[in-house]
């Protein structure tokens, strides 16, 4: 499906009126970012890169495209004309997908013809809104598995078909194991996952009758689902009966999923059980609406899980379901030369970074693998061995430091210009690593999924001086 319909009606509007009043080829710049991480955490995990690239680079409008837009009788016929030659001429930066990003720092800079950069505005924030959603809350559950896996199985549950395949592909970037979405998989090479339904079981005249089907069907894929009648009376029992007849013709079980009832207490007669028939290698997959919280407390309480299948909570990150990413202009070409605009608010934490950023990740100088904070500078600062800086927090009390002995990275990469895409990463489980290493490398204070400790972000003195200067003329 084309996506450059996908946008508000008053990005159009503003087009147009830009298109009356302003010169055509009038460049701006707006970035993207957010105030709040969900679930009250302290980073987000940026997802959504690929398919924004892909996006504006293809961009342009079908005649059909054209054709509705003039129904409307909303436009000027010299717009709709422009708009039918028109093509990608924006340029974008952007912090790799995987790397946690935390409030205020531009995750993505967009800057081309301001007609053009106002037109992509719903669909950039749709596409990273959601994906880095759905990314950081596959974080939040994986985090406390200790490394068991978590497969997705989200696709009946989520938003919609696209909702469906990019948030399993996000999940992966999150730390999911696998997906139980074929097209997915399919699209991004994704292990596809999943054995039977309840109604498996129930087609056939017995429990017993169902799993021997399966095991003839699949003998070296039998993950019995054990919970349709009585997990520990009926489907244990019959599923280690199986077992039996599997191992005796050279298979080995992969083992039992249970979907309802006190998971905790249901597990741990189940392991007894398989233990004590021979089976200890079987694996025992939990699923039915997990979520972080409730699988950190099941294995805190001892619960011999294996796997876990994720589904509602994780594909529709349920307990906080939206990112609120946002889209502002931070500059606007006048007469050949980039001028800084600002928001203002009278809250404070609203009012935006003017000008064009780079955002830095500082680490400790004695030990390069500790993350210690982020700075964000205008693009042309030199970063020195000492910052003087600004706390990005606007609610703590000593808001002014001297940063030094640090190694600076820059996060924010030139990933399209004017329609020529530089190489990125766009292997899912490679983004997933990268992501993973990133992690590793923030605070574990910061990482918690209560009460995290907030990482530390500064914008440099040049850039926070440049913010109050936009603020004071404003007030005139």
């Amino acid at each position: 499906m084309k996506h450059e319909l996908l946008t508000d009606m008053y990005e159009f509007s503003m087009a147009n009126g830009y298109y009356q009043t302003l010169p055509h080829d009038k460049q701006a710049r707006f970035d993207v970012f957010y105030r709040k991480a969900p679930d009250d955490g302290s980073f987000v995990i940026s997802a959504g890169l690929m398919q924004v690239i892909d996006e504006v680079k293809n961009w342009h409008f079908s005649t059909d495209d054209i054709a509705y837009l003039r129904s409307l009788n909303h436009f000027s016929d010299d717009f709709l004309f422009y708009l039918t030659a028109a093509h990608n001429r924006c340029s974008i930066k952007a912090i790799p997908e995987g790397t946690p990003v935390f409030p205020q720092e531009p995750i993505l800079s967009i800057s081309g013809p301001l007609i053009d950069v106002q037109l992509l505005e719903t669909l950039i924030l749709n596409i990273i809104n959601h994906q880095s959603l759905i990314a950081t809350k596959a974080w939040q559950i994986t985090s406390v598995t200790g490394g068991r896996p978590v497969m997705e199985f989200g696709a009946r549950r989520a938003q919609g078909p696209d909702a469906a395949i990019y948030g399993a592909r996000a999940a992966i970037i999150g730390g999911c194991s696998s997906t139980s979405n074929v097209l997915a998989a399919k699209l991004f090479n994704l292990p596809a996952v999943g054995t039977m339904a309840h109604a498996w079981i129930e087609s056939f005249p017995d429990e017993l009758t169902a799993f021997r089907a399966w095991a003839k069907i699949y003998p070296d894929n039998a993950a019995l689902l054990v919970d349709t009648y009585d997990v520990v009376n009926s489907g244990v029992p019959n599923a280690i009966k199986v077992f039996k007849e599997l191992r005796a013709a050279g298979h080995e079980p992969v083992g039992i999923r249970i979907d309802s009832g006190d998971i905790a207490q249901l597990a741990t007669k189940a392991r007894k059980m398989m233990d004590e028939a021979g089976f200890t290698n079987a694996k025992i997959t939990a699923s039915n609406a997990l979520d972080a919280h409730i699988i950190k407390s099941l294995l805190d309480e001892g619960a011999p899980l294996d796997n876990f299948g994720i589904g509602e909570r994780l594909i529709t990150s349920s307990s906080s379901p939206v990112l609120s990413g946002v889209y502002k202009m931070s500059a606007l070409e006048n007469d050949g030369k980039w001028v800084p605009k600002i928001k203002i608010s009278n809250s404070r934490e609203k009012i935006t970074l003017p000008g064009n950023k780079q955002v830095y990740r500082l680490y400790d100088k004695h030990d390069p693998q500790h993350a210690v904070a982020d700075v964000i500078a205008l693009a042309d600062e030199q970063i020195g061995t000492e910052i003087a800086a600004i706390n990005a927090d606007v609610h703590v009390t000593w808001n002014k430091v001297i940063l030094t002995d640090f190694i600076a990275k820059p996060l924010l990469k030139q990933v399209l210009t004017l329609g020529k895409a530089a190489p990125i990463e766009t292997d899912t489980f490679a983004i997933q690593h990268f992501a993973q290493t990133e992690l590793a490398q923030l605070p574990a204070a910061a990482k918690r999924l209560l009460n995290p400790d907030r990482f530390p972000v500064y914008l440099t003195k040049r850039l926070a001086d440049l913010q109050q200067k936009l603020v004071d003329e404003a007030q005139k």
